[in-house]
């Protein structure tokens, strides 16, 4: 290395090394327990939902290394809350209410490392607490745990680049061990970070042996989930295709990625924070780790992903935008007006959640979503299930015997595979992602009660199909092909 980049080296490192305050703990505790409590008391509305129900069915019905669309740790706890409190949304939510909380408040510790004293830490917390970050933890979903997985391996980075204690590396590389267990995802903030960090510095980071034994950790953790692929095809791999069939547009990606962050004090928070990470020269030791994020945006971007994967990179931002803005010699009055942005910032995202009667029409307030969205997915799979028992428990008892119940999508299988018992159906299947690998029918099914939308997907597999709810049920009678035969026929995407 030339004397040149030692010499950055050495002004970073000296930049980064200096005293911080305390932590606030009681202000930003009280932020987290809000939330937590806020998240708790909704939690019990209004139903499952249609993720919910295929993580707690894979979870519950079907435990292995992986899945189709994701690795296992969500749907095994999913399935494992539903084992041990049965029918109880609050303990089943419970999880990623907690979670919720503890992300306020490693936002807040993120603050606190740059520089940021007892308001800018509140600040911080507060800004997570008014994002969709709370919203989305409503549901039991890979997209609402990793975020606060990405949170936490950005501060372990954050403390790093400040103290050099290389130990925070290895929890680091536990960590990415549990979000890869998540979702696998998270190779690309670490693929950025490494980049900016050669490019930018600190390069040391990258000769650190204990990043490497921390990324080790993650690579053997992650093994049986990747034999599970590889034994099974990587059926992961097309995920991408089916995530960019769904891609909105650029506009609409951009849009719902600003106002993840939250209307109000949210997306003013992520572009300054942003901006002063790339511009301040007090941060200047963390610009990589900013130019990081830019570039998992970029890459998201680019590859057609979901806005929301974008939720994972604003604690950073909103850490250095609550720092930046507690440093600047405003005038007295000044906290006036941002304490009312975030009361204002907490309403729009309390109204977000199921706060509502499930009986309420509206789902929007003028650019504003109100959480009766929820009630609109919830409780309609709940009701196409019913619809599903009920047409299959009048069937006469020598058809039921010989009919499977087969679902064109697999929100629709889960929540009939949930529901079911009590109309006597005990097995569920479907082509559908996931659900596919599951199990073909037995070979005792010669007929399938069929729920969907398109009655020709297993029309040429029988002799005859009958119409039994308009649009939504089919009776398929007259089997003419084995099961073998048929079910590498139906997978689908």
């Amino acid at each position: 290395m030339t004397s040149e980049g030692l010499t950055t080296e050495h002004v970073l490192v000296r930049a980064a090394a200096r005293e911080i305050g305390a932590f606030a703990r009681g202000p930003v505790f009280v932020v987290a327990v809000l939330v937590a409590a806020v998240l708790v008391v909704t939690s019990a509305r209004y139903a499952h939902g249609f993720d919910e129900l295929y993580f707690l069915v894979a979870g519950r019905d079907h435990p292995a290394w992986g899945y189709f669309d994701q690795p296992p740790l969500v749907p095994l706890l999913a399935g494992t809350l539903d084992r041990l409190f049965p029918g109880s949304l609050i303990a089943f939510r419970a999880p990623m209410a907690l979670a919720a909380a503890a992300g306020v408040v490693v936002t807040a510790l993120i603050a606190r490392e740059l520089g940021g004293g007892r308001g800018a830490q509140v600040m911080a917390a507060g800004a997570y607490a008014t994002s969709g970050l709370v919203v989305i933890s409503h549901w039991v979903a890979t997209y609402a745990l990793d975020p606060f997985l990405w949170t936490v391996v950005v501060f372990l980075l954050v403390r790093w680049t400040r103290t050099r204690r290389d130990g925070l590396l290895v929890w680091a590389g536990v960590v990415t061990a549990v979000s890869l267990e998540t979702k696998f995802l998270i190779p690309a903030l670490w693929a950025a970070v490494l980049l900016s960090a050669l490019v930018l510095g600190p390069r040391q980071l990258l000769s650190r042996p204990k990043l490497w034994l921390g990324g080790l950790i993650a690579v053997v953790a992650t093994i049986p989930a990747l034999v599970w692929q590889g034994t099974h095809g990587w059926p992961y791999a097309h995920m991408a295709d089916v995530v960019s069939a769904e891609f909105p547009g650029y506009l609409s990606f951009a849009r719902d990625g600003l106002l993840g962050a939250g209307m109000g004090i949210g997306v003013l928070a992520l572009l300054y924070g942003v901006w002063r990470l790339l511009r301040s020269p007090d941060l200047r030791p963390y610009r990589y780790l900013a130019v990081a994020l830019l570039l998992v945006t970029v890459a998201v971007l680019l590859s057609q992903g979901r806005a929301y994967y974008l939720m994972s990179v604003y604690a950073l931002p909103f850490a250095a935008a609550a720092t930046e803005l507690s440093r600047r010699k405003l005038v007295r009055w000044w906290k006036a007006p941002v304490w009312l942005a975030f009361v204002l910032s907490a309403v729009v995202t309390v109204a977000g959640l199921p706060v509502w009667p499930a009986s309420m029409k509206a789902t929007t307030f003028g650019p504003f979503s109100l959480g009766t969205v929820f009630a609109g997915g919830e409780t309609a799979q709940k009701e196409v299930a019913d619809g599903v028992g009920q047409t299959y428990a009048a069937l006469p008892p020598e058809v039921r015997k010989q009919t499977a119940v087969y679902s064109e999508i697999y929100p629709f299988a889960a929540a009939v595979e949930y529901y079911g018992p009590r109309y006597g159906i005990s097995d569920v299947y479907s082509g559908h992602r996931g659900y596919w690998y599951f199990d073909r029918p037995p070979d005792s099914a010669r007929d399938v009660l069929f729920v969907g939308f398109d009655p020709n997907l297993l029309r040429p597999y029988f002799a005859s199909v009958t119409e039994v709810v308009p649009g939504l049920m089919w009776l398929y009678t007259g089997r003419k092909q084995t099961w073998d035969q048929i079910w590498p026929k139906v997978k689908t995407q």
